[in-house]
């Protein structure tokens, strides 16, 4: 099949949904699918990114953030069997709703990624958009797929699950299992921060910038300073960079517990799993609903390590997986979680470790998650032929 996908970012650009985009592009093109991505970009040319097909990035006409207006994506749609469009993507998502009104017989599918949440008139114009255009968008898409049946349900999309149910698919995201995975051999990454074995190591990944603020990095902070005051030891290694780390850096000073945290900045894609791999646990804290699945905590699990999250739609569901949930923004809750993680026994961590990991190979892996989503494919290309 010929498949477009349509997402507002995407690599070398960091964030979430773009690099799951890029992963889930990249499978379907060793299944033997031609894909095509049209992203926002400076200009209109093509490039070819290793084995994930032709790029299309294109210069909006208006443009606030990853909100964009281009028409010109619509109009190299029709060549297409499937166009697959990754929600939110503000100013071009009514856009596609639009073609597909006009090629009714060519499949529409969407990928619900998450709720968009802001304050003052970006927020206002959020909750317009959710109240007056998603249900459109929603209704002229021939399939919907949510990350989960948790976070769909609960999300601002929850009214298609009733209404048209059998048009919903529950497909998580995936994780690179032949890059996060449980590593026997020590890099220097892992030596710096492996001196002292007897102290265990808590993990926190995520952007540290004001498009992340929903991190929950105070709350974290908060726990971490609990743990301090109870004298258990411990070093909280935190990986992310963006404007307002210098500000959680400074709040750790001021907690004083600056001795057991580091803060090391933005790490490079190919030494990310080093840093899970000195982990004895992953944190996601996260306040808001933006958080919508946790692909840390898929990375973190892929090499063995257990994880503690917010218990969150969608969040919750991943990290039950393979770790503990605790109430959003509870830090008294979140240091009795860690503390349990980190008192288990090196036979119980083993255990845990090689079950955690065996679960993300068989349901996580992006070989796995691109069948499912070639089994939605050809249900709804078969249904629209009928």
């Amino acid at each position: 099949m010929k498949i477009a996908h349509i997402v507002c970012a995407y690599p070398p650009y960091f964030g979430g949904m773009g690099n799951a985009v890029y992963s889930l592009v990249n499978e379907l093109e060793r299944l033997g699918h031609e894909t095509a991505v049209f992203t926002i970009g400076k200009n209109t040319t093509v490039s070819t990114e290793g084995v994930v097909g032709q790029v299309h990035r294109y210069a909006p006409l208006l443009r606030h953030g990853n909100a964009a207006y281009i028409p010109e994506i619509p109009r190299q749609l029709d060549v297409f069997d499937i166009v697959h469009l990754h929600y939110p993507f503000y100013g071009v998502a009514n856009l596609i709703r639009k073609w597909k009104k006009r090629n009714p017989q060519k499949a529409f599918v969407l990928t619900y990624h998450m709720d968009t949440v802001a304050s003052s008139f970006k927020g206002l114009y959020f909750s317009y958009y959710t109240k007056f255009w998603l249900p459109k968008i929603l209704k002229a898409a021939d399939g919907v797929i949510g990350s989960s049946k948790d976070y769909l349900a609960s999300s601002n999309a929850r009214f298609i699950t009733s209404l048209e149910p059998r048009k919903c698919h529950y497909i998580p995201f995936g994780v690179d299992v032949d890059r996060f995975y449980p590593k026997k051999v020590k890099s220097a990454y892992m030596d710096r921060f492996l001196r002292d074995k007897t102290v265990p190591t808590i993990l926190f990944v995520g952007g540290m910038d004001d498009a992340h603020y929903f991190k929950g990095v105070d709350v974290l902070l908060k726990a971490l300073c609990i743990l301090f005051k109870q004298g258990i030891s411990f070093r909280a290694v935190f990986v992310g960079g963006g404007n307002l780390k210098a500000g959680y850096e400074l709040k750790a000073r001021g907690m004083g517990i600056q001795s057991c945290v580091e803060f090391v900045g933005y790490v490079e894609d190919e030494i990310l799993s080093d840093f899970y791999n000195i982990a004895d646990v992953c944190v996601l804290p996260s306040t808001e609903s933006n958080e919508a699945f946790g692909m840390v905590l898929l990375e973190a699990m892929a090499c063995g390590v257990p994880v503690v999250a917010s218990n969150l739609p969608g969040v919750r569901t991943v990290a039950r997986v393979g770790g503990e949930v605790f109430p959003v923004g509870d830090y008294l809750c979140l240091a009795e979680k860690l503390c349990a993680v980190l008192s288990l026994s090196h036979k119980e961590k083993k255990a845990w470790s090689k079950k955690v990991r065996e679960r993300m190979v068989s349901k996580y892996s992006w070989n796995h998650v691109a069948q499912s989503h070639e089994g939605v494919y050809k249900e709804i290309v078969g249904n629209l032929k009928k």
